[in-house]
């Protein structure tokens, strides 16, 4: 029976590693990809219990993706599968941000630019494949219409990283009235094991007192990563901003051409979006040499990812206990079709910058056709664009 549970695991880890090598596009492209591998394939969870885990993990600060996955690694294994689930899934990303951090200095950033001009249109694509596949799973009811229209709309008014947590419990409110339609269920008292919490708690007090009291700088940059992953509610859309404020516009541990530099460069990697941290860290310890880089891409990635790891664990801990009330589970086809809509909202937004350039507007135009009507993987879309943007750069 033990080694059967081991194979199993052994074999979720490397599904893991799969799709952190070639998992391109963000939380709402993963989504797709977890749902083939894991329900439809592995049978480990069902699309109804994903579809939980990735709402809630919406809900709290940090990487979405990245808190869905440990949790059906916490779910399968208890935490120490999590946590090993975590390191596989960040580690390719890390390792090669890191590396493009030693690299950008000898590459001229203009180039580089130019040669992945068609790698964020590309990404927009994505963000809306990612909202067609979700929706037509999701949206079933005028109510769930209704939120999806109404989450859409103001997320792309409201662009502060405070709406999505906004917009998701407003529409769980809203949802959860519909609770007499659900099934009566034995209710049991409820426990909450604040464990996770706490822990979370003392680690962010604990990293600024050790910070301000020794002014160490890779514990100040630990604490720097630690605070913004703790506020990030949106997924690494709304981490960007957060960490162009800090390191490049107050900080100035980067310039404006090297963070974009970063950026485009993440577009091309596969994994969490989160590791563009891991491109900042390392730049932030440049005088720190070689070694230096490693250790600061390794600081900002546990800095950046800890967080909502301690969060979901928290949660999920109590998450099947509170859906023995009603309106919880009523709560989830709100949860979800508003989900959906920042989905919307966030291609939206993505895209309203490159409206008037008809080049990037046709690429986004292409790219959807082709993966609504194609099976052809998401990596090879974005190789081909990172092609064709250097052979025009000729």
């Amino acid at each position: 029976m033990k080694k059967t549970r081991q194979i199993r695991y052994f074999i979720f880890l490397k599904d893991v590693l799969a799709i952190a090598i070639t998992g391109f596009g963000g939380p709402n492209v993963h989504l797709t990809m977890f749902i083939k591998r894991f329900v439809i394939k592995r049978g480990y969870l069902t699309e109804a219990e994903l579809m939980e885990l990735q709402a809630l993990c919406q809900i709290l600060p940090g990487p979405t993706s990245t808190q869905t996955l440990t949790a059906i690694g916490f779910k399968l294994g208890g935490p120490l599968l999590a946590y090993l689930t975590l390191l596989v899934w960040i580690l390719p990303a890390t390792l090669i941000m890191a590396c493009a951090a030693l690299a950008v200095t000898f590459i001229d950033s203009d180039y580089l630019l130019q040669i992945t001009r068609f790698i964020k249109p590309m990404g927009v694509s994505f963000v809306f494949y990612a909202a067609y596949i979700i929706g037509r799973k999701v949206i079933k009811t005028k109510t769930s219409w209704m939120l999806m229209v109404a989450g859409a709309g103001l997320a792309f008014l409201y662009r502060s990283p405070y709406i999505t947590p906004l917009v998701i419990l407003l529409g769980g409110i809203i949802a959860a009235f519909k609770y007499d339609k659900q099934e009566k269920l034995e209710k049991y008292p409820l426990h909450i094991d604040w464990g996770n919490f706490l822990l979370w708690a003392g680690v962010f007090i604990v990293a600024i007192a050790v910070g301000s009291f020794t002014q160490n700088y890779p514990v100040r940059l630990f604490e720097n990563f630690y605070r913004n992953g703790s506020l990030a509610f949106g997924g690494g859309h709304i981490m960007k901003p957060l960490l162009y404020n800090e390191f490049v516009e107050f900080k100035h541990y980067l310039s404006s051409d090297e963070f974009l530099s970063g950026i485009a460069i993440s577009e091309l990697v596969p994994g969490p979006t989160f590791s563009i941290a891991s491109f900042v860290g390392s730049l932030s310890m440049r005088e720190w040499g070689v070694s230096g880089q490693f250790l600061g891409a390794g600081i900002a990635a546990l800095g950046i990812f800890l967080p909502g790891i301690l969060m979901i664990f928290f949660v999920v801990r109590f998450w099947n206990q509170l859906k023995q009330y009603r309106a919880v589970r009523a709560s989830l086809e709100g949860i979800n079709a508003s989900s959906t809509g920042l989905t919307i909202a966030a291609g939206i937004s993505l895209f309203e910058p490159m409206s008037d350039n008809m080049l990037s507007v046709w690429t986004v135009f292409v790219t959807f056709i082709v993966l609504i009507t194609t099976k052809v993987p998401s990596y090879i879309v974005i190789l081909f664009g990172l092609l064709l943007g250097v052979l025009l750069n000729l």
